[in-house]
């Protein structure tokens, strides 16, 4: 890979992964606001080597060796920078598979957010959409039945990626309702200390879901994944302790992440059928979609 696009990939990965986790930024400071100063202590300090290097590190690196488990752990790491024509065979073959069922989830997940979330309108036809909610499970079930149908016709194992995309989508969609009811507990009170740091970790690790399927979309080097994500996730951190009262008052950059999270599957599930989408493009579209976002978010600001 040319420098030049090595290094926009890294900078697109940290904008991903810290547009990505602005929520989970939020919701950490939140519930530290409700922590005595030993758990507070332990969370930024043991919870961000949790957080960043164990999960952020090692998930895209498993993702890569269970798509591949010939290559064995170090092969998957290096895989993407070895001259060796079977490692280069393994990872063209397994490529369109993860490709695939990351897009799906990607896909599942912007129009959860379309439909269902209680979100600010960025665009006009949101707010429309989210009055038609019911009709949330009847276009992802026909979407998955297009993407399964024409994967058929391909590969039946990148058919069965797909469904397994769906399938990460929504044990995640579940998690995360049942975290928004811990969550309300945690604000009143309810919960002991020890709890809420459980219940912080499970949360980095579901939202860091997002960040690392989304990152396959910029690139299928783990080592620059690791280098973008990790990055991305040490500005959350710093959010969460310093500026969260700043950036709810950027009321769009969820919709900028969200519509990033569409595009990069989209992206990731054409690749996948073997459409040609040269490195820069991911990049360039995540930069573009958060950039008019946050110039809304600004312009609102300005306005008020």
């Amino acid at each position: 890979m040319d420098l030049s696009v090595a290094i926009l990939t890294i900078a697109g990965l940290v904008l991903f992964e810290t547009i990505t986790s602005i929520d989970n930024a939020i919701i950490n400071a939140e519930v530290l606001n409700t922590m005595g100063a030993k758990a507070k202590r332990w969370f930024l300090t043991w919870g961000m080597f949790i957080s960043v290097f164990l999960i952020r590190f090692t998930l895209p690196w498993l993702i890569v060796f269970l798509a591949n488990p010939s290559l064995g752990l170090m092969g998957a790491l290096t895989a993407t920078f070895s001259s060796d024509p079977a490692v280069v065979q393994a990872i063209e073959d397994s490529t369109k598979v993860l490709l695939i069922g990351g897009g799906t989830f990607l896909i599942l997940l912007f129009f959860s957010w379309l439909f269902l979330d209680t979100k600010y309108y960025g665009l006009s036809i949101e707010k429309y959409i989210a009055s038609k909610g019911v009709w949330f499970y009847a276009v992802i079930s026909i979407l998955l039945a297009l993407i399964v149908w024409f994967a058929l016709g391909v590969d039946p194992m990148m058919a069965f990626a797909a469904c397994i995309g769906s399938t990460a989508f929504f044990i995640v969609h579940g998690f995360r309702q049942n975290a928004e009811e811990q969550e309300r507990r945690m604000l009143r009170g309810d919960m002991s200390d020890m709890s809420k740091l459980f219940y912080l970790e499970v949360i980095d690790a579901t939202f860091s879901i997002d960040s690392v399927v989304g990152a396959f979309a910029f690139t299928m080097s783990v080592p620059l994944i690791m280098i973008g994500c990790g990055i991305g996730a040490l500005i959350v951190r710093q959010i969460t302790v310093s500026n969260t009262e700043t950036v709810k008052k950027y009321h769009y950059l969820k919709n900028g992440a969200m519509y990033s999270v569409f595009f990069l599957g989209t992206i990731m599930i054409l690749d996948s059928f073997g459409v040609p989408i040269p490195a820069w493009v991911s990049p360039v579209i995540t930069f573009a979609v958060v950039g008019f976002f946050l110039w809304k978010s600004m312009k609102e600001i300005k306005t008020e």
